[in-house]
């Protein structure tokens, strides 16, 4: 176990973390979340809490939402009436704390008897700039990320141990982790791999994998049905619906698409770390650790889903940053092998300290320059989504329909009838959300008032359109190329 002073020296290294973010974005572009799909938690929360049930427009149920837990939790904050923000950035602080403990517990599993290179371990979980991004992003996406190193940890414990079976508990942490993301699913890889892999009487190993998948199956079976009644599919309309956006890049080729992918940990101090992780990775297969070969396979296999089904490398590698955490934990590891304060030449020493040093600097080094970044996230999003959410809310009257491809903030704030251009919370879009001749035939069927975009995203919708309103350019206009707009479809503006 780690020392109690660890722990709580993790706890302090994780709200410096987040608050030199917040410090940041407040002294920019004031307090806000550097992603509009932040707020469409908020909304379905705010709804929730406010006795509307599951919903983005008030009282019309939708799966629209691809993190239900992180949703409910934030519930919790509007119930007791402390805004968006408070609940949001103390849970992304726990959650960071909790992940830089767990990675610390599963380095000294990795590499027993090294005590303080375990707060090491956890401190630069704490301090990566992906992660605190990830903390103070107001999405699920480091919940999911704890939940997969929680799992990946307690599979490398569990194999150590003869007593103490935890398979119950490994199995119902993957069935909660698809509550936050439904490629939780992809867990089971590990699962089965550690289990069928080990040397254990195959008795055991079927009664192992019996309590796991009895744990899982009892949180992803309500998780199927929640969906089934809120849409009638299995899957949330998110599971398509992004697929189906960014599905021309699938037609870059498959080299290029999953070198895309795996250079984004590289970005930062990952790159100083990738020889720990080749070093760890060799040690492993010749030692037949299968539990730690599982860690790699599926940080592998994670980042290579996402380069076939879903490639996109947008906002910092936001759908990479869950497999970073454990591409950290075991380079970080690796390298701790490596290193050897006590090597006997002198050159040695100076290149295993200097490596040590750079490792250092890096990281917080890419700490402030990730703040910055987040900073700028956040001004762009309050300088466009939610100013012109409030301007809606303020001008365009209460039954009029809104048409738009960026709803978080729109339904937080304004609370209109929306026609949403990309499929989360209006499913039949899906199939024609790149056709923009369909949805101008979708719009007029569905009496749209007013369409919100930027001008390059719908060139041929917006042809012709009269601009009713445009958003504030940023302080800093060099982050935003275009300006958000609001253009009068069917309204009663006269041009």
């Amino acid at each position: 176990m780690l020392p109690r002073k660890s722990i709580l020296y993790l706890g302090l290294i994780s709200a410096i973390s987040v608050s030199i973010y917040l410090l940041f974005a407040n002294q920019i572009a004031g307090i806000g979340f550097p992603l509009d799909d932040a707020w469409i938690h908020q909304t379905y929360a705010k709804n929730l809490a406010s006795g509307y049930g599951w919903s983005f427009v008030s009282g019309e149920p939708s799966a629209g939402l691809t993190a239900p837990l992180w949703g409910l939790l934030l519930a919790v904050g509007h119930y007791i009436r402390i805004g968006p923000y408070l609940l949001t950035f103390l849970l992304g602080w726990i959650t960071l704390w909790a992940l830089a403990v767990t990675g610390s517990y599963g380095f000294l599993i990795l590499v027993p008897g090294r005590e303080k290179w375990a707060f090491f371990a956890g401190a630069l979980l704490a301090l990566e700039w992906h992660l605190v991004w990830a903390a103070v992003s107001g999405m699920e996406t480091l919940q999911y990320a704890l939940l997969v190193i929680i799992v990946l940890v307690l599979l490398l414990k569990n194999d150590k141990e003869n007593k103490n079976d935890q398979s119950l508990l490994i199995g119902i942490l993957i069935g909660v982790s698809i509550w936050v993301r439904p490629e939780g699913l992809t867990l089971l890889g590990p699962l089965l791999f550690v289990n069928l892999l080990n040397t254990y009487a195959w008795k055991k190993t079927i009664k192992r994998l019996s309590f796991s998948l009895l744990g899982f199956s009892s949180v992803f079976i309500p998780y199927l049905w929640f969906n089934q009644w809120l849409a009638g599919d299995w899957w949330p309309n998110t599971f398509f619906a992004k697929q189906a956006e960014y599905a021309v890049l699938k037609q870059l080729p498959l080299w290029t698409r999953l070198f895309q992918q795996f250079s984004l940990p590289m970005v930062g101090v990952g790159i100083l770390l990738l020889p720990g992780f080749i070093y760890l990775l060799f040690q492993i297969i010749k030692k037949k650790k299968w539990s730690v070969l599982a860690m790699f396979l599926w940080f592998i296999g994670h980042l290579s889903i996402y380069a076939i089904r879903l490639p996109v490398t947008y906002q910092h590698g936001r759908y990479a940053i869950p497999s970073m955490s454990v591409y950290y934990l075991l380079a970080f590891s690796g390298f701790a092998l490596i290193f050897d304060a006590k090597a006997k030449t002198m050159v040695t020493r100076i290149i295993n300290k200097s490596w040590f040093l750079s490792i250092v600097l890096i990281t917080n080094a890419f700490l402030f320059i990730g703040g910055n970044s987040y900073a700028q996230d956040v001004q762009v999003i309050n300088s466009q989504m939610v100013h012109v959410a409030n301007w809606v809310s303020e001008n365009i009257p209460e039954d009029n329909r809104v048409a738009a491809h960026d709803i978080g903030a729109l339904g937080y704030f304004a609370n209109r009838p929306i026609l949403d251009l990309a499929g989360l919370i209006s499913p039949d879009v899906i199939p024609i959300i790149r056709d923009e001749e369909e949805l101008a035939k979708y719009l007029n069927e569905n009496d749209a008032n007013y369409i919100i975009s930027f001008p390059s995203w719908y060139p041929q919708l917006i042809a012709e359109k009269f601009i009713v309103f445009q958003a504030e350019i940023p302080q800093n206009p060099d982050i935003a190329e275009e300006r958000m707009t609001v253009y009068c479809w069917k309204c009663s503006i006269n041009p």
